[in-house]
């Protein structure tokens, strides 16, 4: 009986930790990202270069937020979007974006029927948030 307790015990703390770690990624990281290849920039002591895709579905808001560096976007699949308060906009398909360090950029939703997909690689500081969301 005192194992299976001990089991169980074990299980719910991993559970919890897996649940907890869930959540700290979720608060400093895009859900819709999927991290493709991850590396040190070579020269450049505490850089780290990352590709990524992401998919933003039809009524996703992807909120305002600011990189630790560089990230360059190419837009695999371009999609209608909206800015709150502003005329609608699209993000064509071929394009290629440049967002500098510490600079606040997204703060949209993807309207229409068509998701918008992106590549992207970030040079940002090693070990800190790839995403500082604005509050």
């Amino acid at each position: 009986m005192k194992a299976i307790t001990l089991t169980f015990a074990g299980a719910l703390l991993f559970g919890a930790g897996i649940a907890t770690g869930q959540l700290a990624q979720t608060s400093t990281d895009s859900p819709q990202r999927v991290e493709q290849k991850r590396t040190d920039l070579t020269g450049a002591p505490g850089m780290e270069v990352i590709a990524s895709v992401a998919e933003y579905k039809p009524g996703s808001f992807v909120r305002r937020h600011s990189h630790h560096g560089v990230e360059i976007a190419y837009v695999v699949q371009g999609a209608a979007i909206r800015v709150p308060d502003q005329p609608g906009g699209t993000f064509q398909t071929g394009t290629t974006l440049m967002n500098l360090r510490d600079i606040e950029h997204a703060g949209f939703y993807v309207v229409g029927d068509t998701s918008l997909k992106l590549f992207t690689v970030h040079i940002v500081d090693k070990g800190k948030p790839l995403y500082e969301y604005v509050q």
